[in-house]
């Protein structure tokens, strides 16, 4: 209300007036219901007469944007765009409709807006929880001297190149073999994902995935036009003898699997299951993305050698992340591939977001070349089997005769199996009024409605023990026991 007329401008008076009152209107600070100060008093504040202020107030008046009357005052009653603009507003959901990226899935963007609402309980999130999270390191790395100083610019198309020397060096320890100049840098191992939709891959082709899948929650495939084809698990992973005839049935142009500690399943791929896959695939001449972001997250002993160790054919693109080890805010991660298939999709990286944070980048590179990566998940593997051992704890003293699990030998996540009758939506619903966030089966494949993903990864000890008793006396509830 600082405002004032201009009394030198050539608009009259009662415009300008009308205008201020307009804006007011539409920016929403003044919203449907407000009084406005009245006339003799806004005839003081802008000095000017009365009668100014009332021929101002009858035009917004005339316009549906006031009402006023001698007893109550003038009030705000609309602030429609279609009241204010001379033709009509652009109608932007025919826009929103016509885009061509698939929106997510009804459930899963409920769960995007629960995870942010206070007091929610969160059972299936796939993040690390703030307490396991290495902040004061962080910061200790920012705050302290290194001889490799960041930028504050642009890095090239592959990424900084002091971080993908740490990691040909630090992947070699997972007996990857990886120059800098066949690593590309990415904001996440799901813009990995999004790349290779729209570099490698002709709209209308097919891959195959594991059944059930997390390629299944998120659309940066079918947005391409192109079919996720699901082949069935069981506890060692994809079934490999049905490769040949899946691909040859549906002419699949490539293979994605999450071998080591699935997501949704949790799963671990054997040894003799991953020679296999390979020898398949080879002969097969079918390309594989393993999608490899659990692999150090082990608890008693480290899996298997990923799918990219024992690869001479270069038929594996291999993807890692530092989001579910270190922080999912850095949003760096990676993919090793010929240098052709690098090239490509850096360049597609380049036209998308000019490359990712150079900032994040050389963070990332600090905690490999200082070795503090290592520390951290020696401390991190303990913390995160710790919170395993309770789950399952929990999960035999309050889900005994409604559902069966499997215990993981790592990652994040225990897949639940609900044995009794139960409506799944009905206790989505339920859970969440309750203060509980589930991630329900559904995401991750049409036919695992009767399964939930619980993750002992985000949830405090606490927050876990609280939530699965909850949810266990819900479904108790919704199965009539």
């Amino acid at each position: 209300m600082n405002w004032k007329p201009d009394f030198s401008s050539e608009i009259p008076l009662y415009v300008q007036i009308k205008e201020f009152i307009k804006t007011k209107i539409t920016l929403g600070e003044w919203s449907v219901g407000t009084k406005i100060p009245s006339q003799r008093a806004l005839a003081a504040l802008y000095n000017v007469n009365r009668s100014t202020v009332v021929t101002a107030l009858h035009d917004l008046i005339a316009e549906g944007l006031l009402e006023g009357n001698t007893k109550g005052g003038t009030r705000v009653v609309n602030n429609s765009w279609n009241l204010l603009a001379a033709a009509p507003p652009p109608d932007w959901s025919s826009y929103v409709q016509a885009g061509t990226y698939y929106p997510n899935q009804p459930v899963i963007q409920n769960i995007n807006r629960a995870e942010f609402q206070q007091g929610i309980v969160r059972l299936g999130t796939g993040e690390l929880s703030e307490d396991l999270l290495p902040s004061e390191q962080m910061k200790s790395i920012f705050a302290g001297s290194s001889m490799n100083a960041f930028s504050l610019g642009y890095e090239e198309p592959k990424g900084n190149l002091y971080l993908r020397k740490q990691l040909a060096d630090y992947l070699q320890g997972r007996g990857v073999s990886a120059s800098p100049s066949n690593i590309l840098i990415v904001s996440g191992s799901l813009q990995a994902l999004q790349l290779i939709s729209m570099g490698l891959l002709p709209r209308g082709s097919s891959i195959l995935v594991e059944k059930p899948s997390y390629l299944y929650s998120v659309h940066v495939f079918q947005s391409n036009n192109i079919k996720l084809v699901g082949l069935p698990m069981d506890e060692q992973g994809v079934q490999t003898n049905l490769i040949s005839r899946y691909k040859e049935g549906y002419h699949a142009s490539l293979l994605y699997t999450i071998p080591t500690f699935h997501n949704p399943t949790g799963a671990l791929m054997s040894e003799a299951r991953r020679q296999e896959l390979m020898r398949i695939c080879t002969n097969e001449g079918l390309p594989i993305i393993e999608d490899d972001v659990y692999n150090e997250l082990w608890f008693d002993t480290p899996p298997p050698l990923p799918l990219k160790a024992r690869d001479p054919h270069a038929l594996v693109l291999y993807l890692g992340s530092f989001s579910k080890t270190l922080s999912p805010g850095l949003r760096i991660g990676w993919v090793v591939a010929p240098e052709p298939v690098i090239d490509r999709l850096a360049d597609i990286k380049m036209q998308s977001d000019y490359g990712s944070s150079s900032i994040s980048q050389w963070a990332a590179a600090e905690w490999l070349q200082r070795g503090l990566y290592q520390e951290h998940l020696v401390s991190l593997r303990d913390q995160l089997k710790r919170r395993r051992d309770l789950t399952v704890q929990l999960l035999t003293t309050y889900f005994t005769g409604m559902a069966a699990w499997h215990v993981p030998a790592g990652g994040f996540y225990i897949w639940v199996e609900i044995t009794v009758e139960i409506k799944m939506q009905v206790l989505f619903e339920r859970a969440l009024k309750a203060g509980i966030l589930l991630n329900p089966g559904t995401i991750y494949h049409r036919q695992t409605g009767n399964y939930l993903r619980i993750s002992y990864a985000y949830a405090k000890p606490d927050e876990l023990e609280w939530g699965m008793a909850q949810l266990a006396a819900l479904m108790k509830q919704l199965a009539g026991t």
